[in-house]
């Protein structure tokens, strides 16, 4: 029977990560390239987490662009915002000094900020219910697939070109993407390749109560909801060890470990491809323990709960002796965040109406964003005094935080938006 139904929805999707691995290549191409940078634009460590932090500041705008896609749809809004990140990426080539270099990372952090808000919004119109956690594990492969290849392209480009034409090739691509989905993408009720049997199963999965109750996205009804903080919360504390990742492990690799750039471009993506087998394990354990009769939010918080007790191997990875130790660490740090941010993440679409649900992402990644900016801050401001050690000690306990408050605060709205057979 499910071979009948058709597979058009994973098509969409996989488009969707492939848009999304496009994002995360251009905003991890900076990383790769800063310890090349910082002698022609005059960038200290210090200016580099400022630039970072300008960038976190940028996609913690989130919230209006989850507002501005809930109202555009989904077609023209992710066309617009990939158009947008993909010109402001190439645009870097133009930086002259570390302050031109940070304003146009703030405007690349509010166009490509889309990311999560408009993956899950595809997931929640795309999806019955219990098929969200592996959609949004495949789109989410591509936030690990982006940062991946950003090293070795990066490195490339750089070692053939120099450092501007990372940015205009990594741009480029921003912009076929977005020529791509324009032409590509149509809604459930519009898709002329969708059967009637994929379209019938995709409804009969959906949580029709929860559309019944939102006529449009509210800000404000949001706030003043217990699971969206939740969320909030967890993701807070959550994300400071992915904008290490990022945003910091090729310059730690390099300052602290000793790493030339063709190191960097052999090791550096190592950490992504253990998250992209996180992004599917999170939602493979989610549902292996549904399917021993836990209900659907209890599932998550398990999975969650499970990917940050794997988050204590974390602290370790400033103090021992082997770099390549201090990597492999790095690695099973990578895929216990995937395997628990996965989870937390598609609870959006569990508990909110898929027309508000990119606004709930947005606000929740703004929440997210706003703890990877503080770490961020810290580390540019503070590794010159006491070294990366610290730092990797607080990011490694605190999703044990987190997992406690998604028990204490989520609260399922009726029971029959948690089981799905």
């Amino acid at each position: 029977m499910r071979s009948r139904i058709g597979a058009t929805r994973w098509g969409i999707i996989s488009l969707v990560m492939l848009g999304t691995i496009i994002n995360y290549l251009t905003r991890s191409a900076l990383s790769v390239a800063a310890s090349t940078m910082m002698t022609s634009l005059h960038m200290t460590e210090k200016n580099y987490g400022v630039i970072t932090g300008i960038f976190q500041f940028g996609i913690m705008l989130q919230p209006i662009a989850g507002y501005i896609l809930d109202l555009v749809k989904l077609k023209l809004g992710l066309t617009l915002f990939a158009l947008a990140w993909g010109l402001i990426t190439m645009a870097h080539a133009l930086a002259g000094n570390w302050q031109g270099l940070a304003f146009l990372r703030g405007l690349q952090g509010f166009a490509e900020g889309i990311a999560q808000p408009g993956g899950l919004k595809v997931v929640a119109e795309w999806f019955p219910a219990r098929e969200r956690g592996f959609a949004s594990g495949i789109y989410n492969i591509g936030a690990s697939v982006g940062s991946m290849l950003a090293p070795p392209l990066v490195a490339w480009a750089i070692l053939s070109y120099n450092w501007r034409a990372a940015f205009i090739i990594s741009g480029a691509l921003a912009l076929i993407w977005a020529g791509l989905w324009y032409v590509c993408y149509q809604t459930p009720d519009r898709h002329r390749s969708l059967s009637k049997a994929e379209r019938d199963y995709i409804k009969a999965g959906q949580e029709t109560h929860l559309e019944a109750a939102v006529q449009r996205p509210s800000p404000l009804r949001i706030l003043a909801q217990r699971n969206f903080w939740g969320m909030a919360i967890a993701r807070f504390l959550a994300d400071p060890i992915w904008g290490m990742l990022v945003f910091w492990v090729p310059l730690y690799l390099s300052s602290a470990r000793g790493f030339d750039l063709k190191h960097i471009a052999l090791f550096a993506w190592l950490p992504f491809v253990a998250a992209d087998i996180g992004c599917l394990f999170g939602p493979a354990l989610a549902l292996w323990i549904q399917n021993r009769g836990v209900s659907l939010i209890n599932a998550r918080r398990w999975a969650f709960s499970i990917g940050a007790c794997m988050m204590m191997c974390v602290p370790f990875v400033g103090y021992v002796a082997s770099p390549y130790v201090a990597i492999a660490l790095l690695c099973v740090g990578a895929f216990a965040h995937q395997t628990l941010s996965v989870n937390v993440i598609t609870m959006a679409s569990d508990l909110f109406s898929s027309r508000e649900v990119a606004t709930v992402a947005g606000m929740v990644g703004t929440a997210a964003n706003l703890g990877a900016l503080l770490i961020s801050l810290a580390i540019g401001f503070m590794v010159a005094k006491t070294g990366y050690g610290p730092f990797f000690i607080l990011i490694g306990g605190l999703d044990l935080i987190g997992a406690a408050l998604l028990w204490l605060v989520i609260k399922p709205k009726a029971a029959g938006t948690e089981s799905h057979p």
